[in-house]
């Protein structure tokens, strides 16, 4: 455990000189970037880790690996941000312990959301999704709405009992116009950013940039950055 623990230790200090140095040169200050870890397929132990490393934000993509691990890690001062695609039927679980769901992107979940967040005395903050490789009124590959979706999207968040409309979120695109261009993919999102802002002056989240491409979104603006092989390593396939 201990080579384990100075494993995550040399990498997280190596993210955090990249998110400083980046931070740097886009004139900003270090504290308005939050790194969120991203433990997926890793087990609790690394998480039990990764918090006394100071680490503050996780983050999950699969209901079935994150509920028995923010179960097992619920003594620890973290909060837990749910960043997959979400199915209807997993929003009962993960109301019980996410403190933010990045992952929104159609009327229905914010529906379901709302009723457990209700049914259970919790306020979930919630992110839509922006689908850049989208067209102004379909889904991306990945999940995610349109950018044409936001405003009406952000609308039905923000009037959800129960749910606070904390900003947007995306993933650097694999196809269509910003594929490769991840720094004006990230742009393209702050723009988007300051029109909600305009209506919704609290939901100034921004959450973009992974490892290979957090220098890009600090960049850009963003104010939340989740990293995870950077800071976990590479995990083998099984099989």
């Amino acid at each position: 455990m201990t080579d384990r623990k100075d494993e995550l230790a040399e990498n997280l200090a190596k993210v955090e000189r990249r998110i400083a140095a980046a931070c740097a040169a886009a004139g900003r200050s270090r504290d308005e970037v939050t790194l969120i870890v991203v433990t997926k397929t890793y087990p609790a132990s690394d998480v039990r880790i990764l918090s006394e490393l100071g680490v503050r934000h996780v983050a999950e993509n699969r209901d079935q690996d994150a509920a028995p691990k923010a179960a097992d890690c619920s003594d620890l001062p973290l909060t837990w941000h749910f960043v997959g695609q979400l199915q209807t039927n997993k929003v009962r679980s993960v109301a019980g312990y996410a403190d933010f769901v990045q992952s929104v992107d159609r009327a229905r979940l914010v529906t379901a959301l709302s009723k457990e967040a209700v049914r259970q005395e919790r306020e979930l903050g919630c992110l839509i999704q922006v689908a850049l490789d989208a067209g102004e009124s379909a889904r991306g590959e990945r999940g995610g709405v349109a950018p044409g979706g936001v405003e009406e999207l952000a609308g039905l968040v923000a009037d959800a009992p129960g749910l606070r409309l904390a900003g947007l979120m995306t993933v650097a695109p694999l196809t269509g116009e910003y594929a490769g261009r991840q720094r004006v993919a990230f742009e393209r999102l702050m723009d988007l950013s300051t029109d909600l802002r305009r209506a919704h002056p609290a939901a100034n989240m921004v959450s973009a940039g992974m490892s290979a491409d957090l220098e890009e979104a600090v960049a850009a603006g963003a104010t939340h950055v989740r990293v995870g092989t950077a800071v976990l390593g590479v995990r083998p396939r099984l099989g």
